[in-house]
């Protein structure tokens, strides 16, 4: 049976290939284009930081990739975000894409909220 961690997994891998492919079915030409491999960058590298968190060495590393995830999935939404407001796409594929990055962003910042406190308390007791 999966763990949360691999259903997460599986949905950041999900979410970087509908993002790659949306990317690619932007217009042809240098402003899309600019936006197309920011946004691609982005959500390509939230889900690479967050499979890579999860086989993290120690309390800390797993800490810091899931930030740079954090981060990532943030400017992939504010990419998105641009593509609308900018009138440069539009549609169902990027409400979907909208809605994901927005809700895949909060897990991220639960979980590193989460951990962060688990390693103070984690430390307080050490210190004790």
């Amino acid at each position: 049976m999966p763990t949360r961690g691999d259903l997460l997994r599986e949905r950041f891998r999900r979410f970087a290939a509908r993002i790659v492919k949306f990317a690619r079915s932007l217009p042809r030409d240098p402003t899309a284009d600019g936006v197309a491999r920011q946004l691609s960058r982005a959500g390509t590298g939230a889900s690479a930081n967050y499979h890579s968190a999860c086989r993290g060495r120690s309390r800390a590393e797993f800490i810091a990739r899931l930030g740079v995830a954090l981060d990532e999935a943030d400017e992939a939404e504010r990419w998105l975000g641009v593509l609308k407001e900018s009138g440069l796409a539009s549609g169902a594929e990027l409400e979907w894409l909208l809605d994901e990055s927005a809700e895949l962003r909060a897990i991220l910042f639960a979980s590193v909220t989460t951990a962060r406190l688990n390693q103070r308390a984690l430390q307080d007791e050490q210190d004790v």
